[in-house]
């Protein structure tokens, strides 16, 4: 489905994060160790990256493999940064809308990724789109799951929601929609990271007061790694790691059979 990493840490070229390791997110694009649906993640990548001083990350996506991009192997052995979040995409519905489907997704200060499918797409949650403002769903980036998810939280952010809270009641509300979506989110906005497990493989590497990597499978075979359990909402700094459990929408809203067929693997969007 999708593979994605956030860091904060000492500042690192972002190569020492995404590409140095031996199974990052790189290797990860062709080879994932622990990725519960689809194989392979070649189409499209990206990875944002925050500056000193400037609360804005820069972007960089593609819609092919991150491995034919040479490009980014330039910019991942002189660029350095101390936060990033980056991700590799596995589509398996062709769309027009290239590499404004890959994530991160941004805004202000904020980096978004989504590692997972919304079950029934796109009707399950044509009533929650329904209720966003105008103005958010036309600056929708693309028109797949992913960035719809996305839509959701951010006006939840923009309401005051901090970033954890935000995630998990969207989180809730989709999975109260659609049953059976699978939906690891992660955000973060330069200084803390906010993550769920729901549906696929979430793990975090902490040493406490240096550095804090959040991401779908481990990047090398630190004993340290440690794997969040499924429905959890993770908050993490540099300085610690929060786990909460989320519980399972007891008024889910029954799919159809047709929307039942429409969650297949083959028929995602993420």
């Amino acid at each position: 489905m999708c593979r994605h990493i956030a860091y904060l840490g000492p500042e690192s070229a972002l190569g020492g994060v995404l590409v140095d390791p031996p199974h990052a997110l790189f290797r990860q694009s062709w080879a994932p160790r622990r990725q519960r649906y689809g194989t392979v993640n070649a189409d499209g990548f990206g990875v944002g990256w925050y500056a000193e001083g400037d609360p804005v990350p820069g972007r960089y996506r593609r819609a092919g493999p991150i491995w034919g991009d040479q490009s980014f192997a330039d910019l991942a052995r002189v660029v350095r940064s101390g936060a990033l979040l980056a991700a590799v995409r596995d589509a398996t519905v062709a769309g027009a809308d290239d590499e404004a489907a890959a994530a991160p997704f941004a805004a202000g200060a904020w980096l978004f990724s989504h590692n997972g499918a919304v079950a029934g797409w796109p009707r399950s949650l044509a009533h929650l789109a329904d209720g966003l403002p105008a103005v958010e769903l036309l600056s929708m980036e693309a028109r797949n799951d992913s960035a719809l998810v996305w839509a959701l939280v951010l006006n939840r952010l923009r309401a005051g929601d901090e970033e954890g809270q935000a995630l998990a009641d969207t989180v809730l509300e989709v999975a109260r929609a659609a049953p059976g979506s699978r939906l690891n989110l992660l955000l973060t906005n330069g200084e803390t990271i906010a993550a769920t497990a729901w549906g696929d493989t979430l793990w975090y590497l902490a040493e406490p007061g240096r550095s804090t990597v959040v991401a779908s499978e481990p990047y090398d075979d630190d004993p340290h790694w440690v794997e969040v359990p499924d429905r959890t909402l993770l908050a993490a700094s540099r300085t610690d790691v929060l786990l909460t459990p989320l519980k399972e929408p007891e008024d889910a809203i029954r799919p159809t059979d047709d929307e039942t067929a429409s969650a297949s693997p083959k028929e995602t969007s993420a």
